[in-house]
């Protein structure tokens, strides 16, 4: 089995916020979450938006071995998502499509993944009990310099990242 990897989601951008109910949304995802963690042994954190209905401090709970943290009143789970990235000095996978969040996670020695990249993945997984046949599949835009054969660092480390997930 390949290494653990540390996940980290930004669930309303995975799952959408043009839903009529968000609530069976999030737990839709977090039962596809379990199921991916089952066959693919990740450690995932799970963040989602709390700055509208939240509390005064961020608030996490454990679910089918999935880390869901809504972030407090006030904040976003972009900053929350940051903040970890940051902080927890890890190798961190980021599932976004949010640039700026992107942008930092590459800053912070992580590896963003698109959120419809990820997607894809969940949905071999979950097709083939785990396969690895998602991670061939990448839409990113491509950032070659230089040989037409040669692959970014970036481009090297998200294709290292897509073999994992």
């Amino acid at each position: 089995m390949p290494a653990v990897s540390l996940i980290i989601i930004d669930g309303y951008n995975l799952i959408g916020i043009q839903h009529g109910d968000l609530q069976k949304e999030r737990s839709a995802l977090i039962d596809r979450l379990a199921a991916y963690r089952k066959a693919k042994g990740h450690d995932i954190t799970l963040v989602f938006d709390g700055w509208k209905s939240g509390g005064q401090k961020d608030m996490t709970e454990g679910i089918a071995g999935i880390r869901v943290i809504y972030s407090r009143l006030g904040d976003r789970a972009d900053l929350v998502i940051k903040r970890m990235i940051s902080g927890d000095k890890k190798d961190w996978i980021v599932i976004t499509s949010d640039r700026d969040i992107m942008a930092h996670a590459w800053a912070s020695g992580s590896v963003p993944v698109r959120s419809e990249v990820f997607e894809r993945c969940l949905h071999s997984a979950e097709g083939s009990g785990g396969g690895d046949d998602a991670a061939s599949e990448e839409d990113e835009e491509p950032a070659h310099k230089g040989s037409a054969h040669t692959l970014s660092r970036k481009d090297k480390a998200l294709q290292r990242v897509l073999r994992k997930l």
